[in-house]
């Protein structure tokens, strides 16, 4: 929420959304975290809350708040307040702006009357226990969680219960599933029954793959043929079930929703891995790989608990969303009544209490990188041995530098030591078995069939698989049409003209030549290489130059797939954030001699930005391809995914389509899906978002999904029938991950660039190294067994050498760690001087703070009240910058109630000895810092605020 538009929240909070926070905001722990009120204004609230009700208490708020001024910062600081006091759906309406859609906002009332029609009844429950599975389910606040507690030792269960009901149905909707499941967990069936209308069971009576649940009597059966008791038998299956053999369900298990099956072919793949092997299964996008992961799971702890041997299950995604969907769709859905499941990722609550998940739970599934950090902690981390079976989706990224090798790296090297161990006589470690997951091994950019080969030989060697599992799918395979369409490059371009005029006259007041072409990527390149080399020698003028030729440049790839209003836009909200730096510090001649460029020439732009005579052709193939598929509706629903390069491009899409009422005639409903991760100017989505985007899209809300590459791997997207890949081809992997989106029967695969721009052959590339891929899978298991595991062998070996050679030199740059002192810091924006190394501390070895008094002198604080709450530590509202040139030195993050100022080594230039370096990196700079002396600087705060109230 930026500053500006505080005053169209002001109208919104008092006309648009009065009555609906009314009902949603508890006044008085509201109270409690708001400090932009006078202690009068707060008191006369309370009053009214107190002697009339709640809601009208709400209301004075609101007009206190429209009549009184407020200061800068004050609308975070309200929905900070309403999120902290458990007003969390209150919050997000604030923040976002918007209601919940009609259907939605119509279905929460129901659920909000249903529980106020059932209350007497509901009211008879075990409270401390649904409390608890509440507060689990993050329902309620811990704040809440002790006030209930507390309502029932006074009160008793009944008043602690009342209290309860009226803290959930204040969450965002939703809530009811949630609720539902708390219930559920607290065995409280017969509330259930009563909330749902359900009866316990009865899904598991019902289910056709039960002996003596049909509903048809003995006579009528005998009655029919053994075609009709066929088809009657096709009919009870899932849909997506139907038209294949009978699957397979493993004896005497089933599941609360339906059996856990495999098709005859997936048990076929599954086959050596139940036998214990480690194995990667290869098959195709929505071929069920899960379901294969899950059913070996079963089989591997059933067996286990035979034996009277322990049981852990350990899934590891790349992906934080893949988490929670591989935990309630998959391993939840079928395991749950069986065996304790538990998720953890990098925004789980218990992260922190990784080993004792472990300990606590049989089937953990978690990010990769939280397994690493847990075997990586000696003290309070885990050991591969504790795991029985450890599965890796998305098991092709297992290679150098991921993750997921350096977890392996852990396997290989216990691996060796065991067969010392056993020529010691001594007693070896267990290891898990291994089950990696994938649809694309690819080739590793290999021109050849027997560098492929090699390519996958060493991911095996790198997850010690004995076999590579692949099958035909027959009836299961699907017929995907594809297409490449290729757009004319323009006639005319007078928008790009006028960038490009703009651009030769920077690079000629910077004295700047380059020697690649305006427009690309290798120019791109070439201007980050010399703003870095400019920022080293102290040249400020060709420093902001490039600076500012890398944004024109952008905007110029940019109008070549998206509307040029919106590469206008990218360029006007760079020079307004220029501006806003500037506000307090003295332009140089340059950065005047940029303004005025962009002044001179914005309004050419912007008018050539709406001819849409001009615009580029390739939005014209995504017009066409777009309407020819939403108005085929002889052919039922339409449900696509346009994948895009960047978060920019994704976001003006979307906003293109909402835009056209062509789009709308024909019953488009978009939307976007982009990264979590903040490495970008375009605000990122949180994982909650990214979460609210799929289900919208997987229930039909929304039937057309603008996406990066964040969508293309793993994510269990509903079936669609049109994919399209805009402007965009990269790898084989890629690409076969891309097209497996399309899981529909019959669904389109289309490629659209630009003549020329090489799209068109890339993707012709990409299709032989398939195909090569495929060879390469065919010839390892083919490959006589003994070359095989010598192989294997051989690249193992090599893997643990480069383990040591890497480990060698981490020591040799220890060893050569100059002292802090020995290095300084200028400022990257001008030739102020801001530290010393001395000054610098470090936090959790990751933030490098300086809280010296001659540093704060230095910088300018900036609030950033757009940015949202964020999960992550080291995400702060406000950031510092150059109190002389305004350049951007680093965030602002609060450690343990201390504000630290976070220093990005990107802001500054680095002077050691003789020598000036840009670094983008710490770790690139051989400093050991000491860590932060929280004591210290805690005794100095302290001493100095009492001083201050003396």
């Amino acid at each position: 929420m930026t500053v500006d538009t505080d005053d169209s929240l002001i109208w919104l909070i008092s006309d648009c959304f009065r009555n609906t926070l009314r009902r949603l905001i508890r006044i008085e722990p509201v109270l409690d975290h708001i400090t932009f009120l006078e202690r009068e204004q707060k008191e006369r609230i309370i009053t009214k809350a107190r002697n009339e009700c709640n809601q009208s208490a709400v209301d004075l708020l609101i007009d206190t708040i429209v009549s009184k001024a407020r200061q800068p910062g004050w609308s975070r600081e309200f929905v900070q307040a309403l999120s902290s006091a458990g007003c969390s759906y209150a919050a997000q309406i604030v923040e976002t702006e918007t209601l919940a859609s009609p259907s939605l906002e119509a279905e929460n009332d129901c659920c909000v009357h249903l529980i106020t029609l059932l209350g007497p009844s509901l009211l008879d429950m075990k409270t401390t226990d649904v409390c608890d599975a509440c507060f689990q389910g993050n329902l309620i606040t811990d704040e809440d969680r002790q006030n209930i507690l507390a309502e029932t030792a006074n009160k008793g269960p009944i008043g602690g219960a009342r209290l309860l009901l009226s803290r959930i149905v204040l969450q965002p909707p939703g809530w009811f599933s949630r609720f539902l499941d708390a219930l559920r967990n607290t065995e409280h069936f017969d509330l259930l029954e009563e909330l749902t209308g359900v009866r316990r069971g009865l899904d598991d009576d019902a289910s056709p793959q039960k002996s003596g649940s049909s509903d048809v009597s003995a006579g009528e059966q005998e009655g029919k043929t053994e075609e009709e008791e066929e088809e009657d038998e096709e009919d009870a299956r899932p849909e997506e079930q139907r038209d294949s053999p009978d699957p397979v369900s493993p004896e005497g298990y089933g599941g609360p929703e339906a059996p856990l099956t495999l098709w005859p072919y997936q048990l076929r793949v599954a086959e050596p891995a139940l036998r214990g092997q480690n194995i990667i299964v290869c098959l195709p996008t929505g071929s069920g790989k899960t379901r294969i992961a899950v059913y070996a799971a079963k089989q591997h702890l059933d067996r286990r608990r035979l034996q009277g041997a322990p049981g852990k299950v350990m899934v590891i995604v790349n992906k934080v969303l893949l988490v929670e969907q591989h935990f309630t769709k998959e391993f939840g859905k079928f395991l749950k009544d069986e065996y304790r499941l538990e998720q953890t990722s990098g925004f789980s609550p218990n992260k922190q209490a990784f080993a004792n998940t472990v300990a606590g739970h049989d089937v953990i599934i978690c990010t990769a990188q939280i397994l690493h950090n847990a075997l990586l902690d000696s003290e309070d981390g885990i050991s591969l041995s504790d795991i029985t079976l450890l599965i890796v989706d998305e098991c092709h990224h297992t290679h150098k530098g991921e993750v997921y090798q350096k977890i392996m790296i852990h396997y290989l090297t216990d691996k060796l030591l065991n067969i010392k161990r056993r020529k010691a006589g001594n007693d070896i470690k267990p290891l898990p078995q291994i089950l990696g997951l994938t649809a694309s091994l690819g080739v590793g950019g290999a021109s050849k069939r027997e560098k492929a080969q090699e390519h996958i030989l060493r991911i095996c060697a790198n997850l010690d698989v004995s076999e590579i599992m692949t099958a035909p799918l027959g009836d299961h395979s699907k017929d995907r049409c594809k297409q490449i369409i290729m757009a004319k490059r323009r006639t005319q371009d007078p928008f790009g003209d006028v960038i490009r005029r703009v651009m030769t006259s920077i690079q000629e007041h910077a004295q700047l030549s380059p020697s690649v072409g305006l427009g690309t990527q290798c120019y791109e390149q070439w201007v980050v290489d010399k703003e870095k080399e400019a920022a080293r020698e102290g040249d400020q003028r060709k420093r902001v130059c490039a600076e500012h030729l890398r944004q024109y440049n952008e905007a110029l790839v940019q109008s070549n797939s998206i509307r040029m209003s919106d590469a206008y836009s990218l360029l006007r909200s760079f020079y307004r954030g220029e501006l806003r730096k500037k506000q307090d510090v003295t332009q140089t001649d340059t950065e005047k001699f940029l303004f005025r460029q962009f002044n001179d020439n914005h309004r050419k732009l912007d008018d050539f930005s709406k001819e849409p005579e001009y615009e580029n052709n390739v939005l014209s193939e995504l017009r066409a391809a777009i309407l020819r598929r939403f108005s085929a509706g002889a052919e039922g629903e339409v449900r696509g995914i346009i994948f895009t390069e960047t978060r920019l491009s994704a976001k003006a899409l979307h906003s293109w389509i909402q835009e056209n009422r062509k789009f709308e005639d024909v019953e488009v409903r978009s939307s976007y899906l982009i990264g979590a991760g903040d490495q970008s100017a375009v605000k990122p989505m949180t994982a909650s978002e990214q979460k609210d985007v799929l289900r919208k899209f997987n229930t039909g809300e929304i039937n057309l999904l603008i996406a990066t590459t964040v969508a293309e791997e793993g994510l269990d997207i509903e079936r669609c029938n049109v994919v399209i890949r805009y402007c965009l081809v990269t790898s084989e992997i890629a690409m076969i991950q891309a097209r497996g989106r399309g899981r529909a029967d019959g669904s389109s695969y289309i490629v659209i660039g630009v003549e020329g721009s090489g799209v068109a052959e890339r993707e012709r590339v990409n299709e032989r190294r398939e195909e090569m891929m495929k060879k390469a899978i065919l010839g390892v298991q083919q490959m006589d067994k003994a070359t095989y595991l010598k192989k294997v062998m051989e690249y193992q070996m090599e893997a643990m050498m480069e383990k040591k050679l890497r480990e060698r030199k981490s020591v040799e740059r220890g060893r050569k760690k100059v002292l802090p002192s020995a290095v300084k810091f200028r400022c990257r924006g001008c030739p102020v001087l801001v530290c010393g190394g001395e000054d610098i501390e470090v936090i959790e070895n990751a933030h490098h703070v300086n809280l010296t008094k001659d540093f704060e002198s230095k910088f300018k604080v900036n609030t950033n009240p757009s940015r949202r709450d964020r999960t992550a530590p080291c995400e702060a509202e406000k950031s510092i910058s150059c109190r002389n040139c305004g350049h951007f030195w680093g965030p602002v993050m609060c450690h343990r109630q201390l504000d630290c100022p976070c220093l990005n080594i990107r802001g500054f230039v680095v002077l050691q000895g003789a020598t000036e370096e840009t670094l983008d990196s710490w770790t690139d700079l051989g400093v050991l810092f000491p860590e932060f002396d929280f004591f210290s600087h805690a005794e100095q705060f302290v001493l100095g605020a009492e001083e201050e109230d003396a």
